[in-house]
């Protein structure tokens, strides 16, 4: 069985770990200042950031195309009908959407659509731990309980220093108790679990605070000392991912994943100060060949 995902999902994956696990990653487009750019293939963090810090207008994402899933779906299928396409949130992107209608095309292909209702490294994980199971040899309905296992227990929160990329991109329009004209604000931003989409938490006055209140939002959850899995990532800010991980180290008993930047898409709604962490419990993980 074949894996597709997007690059919303923050696999984190080489190129060559992508093959040996089967996983195709379509990308996301940003666009700025006119010129479209695929997520992960045609620019890297380093220089989009460059170019968003310099530009006169704000970036704008969109999702693959129908034609592009159809495309890939249709090339897969010629040598193994059996695909597994496992999304970022519907809550946040059509992309879901895209995928189904261009599975729609290509009927000769057993295709199941997965909407994650998370992003970034929450949803890198259930895309990984089915990669893992179905080359394990697990039947397919194993590996989407474990799936579901993995969303359950996974959490995703995240902070920046500047509100003026999210009010842009209208994600944030619907979080109630976030006061959005207030934009010295830092707030706490976590991804609901019903719907796949952005919730406040709260909101600090510094950045170092709302850094702190990270890790207490995860110690209300947690008891310290708990054993976790944890994967801080960054839209370009590695400082603030480091100082992120340091804390978290001394409050939890933290299995790390490799800190990392996010998906330019989702840093283009957030700008290049955004820090973010996905943890769960660690035990969550044990059977994932």
């Amino acid at each position: 069985m074949q894996i597709v995902t997007d690059s919303g999902t923050d696999t984190c994956l080489s190129a060559e770990q992508a093959a040996e696990l089967h996983i195709h990653i379509v990308p996301l487009i940003v666009t700025l200042e006119g010129k479209s750019y695929r997520d992960g293939v045609d620019i890297q963090p380093d220089e989009f950031y460059r170019l968003l810090a310099a530009a006169d207008s704000l970036p704008v994402t969109s999702q693959p195309s129908a034609a592009d899933f159809a495309s890939l779906y249709r090339r897969l299928s010629a040598t193994d009908p059996d695909i597994l396409s496992i999304h970022m949130s519907s809550g946040l992107s059509g992309t879901v959407n895209a995928a189904k209608a261009g599975a729609e095309h290509v009927p000769e292909a057993n295709i199941t659509i997965i909407d994650t209702k998370t992003l970034s490294a929450a949803a890198g994980w259930q895309v990984k731990a089915a990669a893992r199971a179905l080359k394990a040899g697990w039947p397919k309905e194993k590996a989407l309980a474990l799936m579901n296992r993995i969303g359950a227990a996974s959490d995703s929160i995240y902070t920046l220093k500047e509100l003026k990329y999210l009010i842009h991109g209208g994600r944030i329009g619907h979080m109630k108790g976030l006061i959005a004209s207030v934009l010295n604000i830092k707030p706490l931003i976590g991804v609901e679990k019903e719907g796949g989409t952005y919730v406040a938490l709260g909101q600090k006055r510094s950045f170092k605070k709302a850094v702190q209140g990270l890790v207490d939002l995860i110690a209300k959850q947690h008891a310290p000392g708990s054993a976790l899995r944890v994967q801080v990532l960054h839209s370009y800010n590695p400082e603030g991912a480091a100082m992120l991980q340091e804390q978290l180290k001394q409050h939890f008993n933290c299995t790390l994943l490799p800190i990392g930047p996010m998906s330019l898409v989702l840093g283009a709604h957030t700008g290049s100060s955004m820090i973010g962490v996905a943890y769960a419990p660690l035990a969550t993980f044990a059977d994932i060949p």
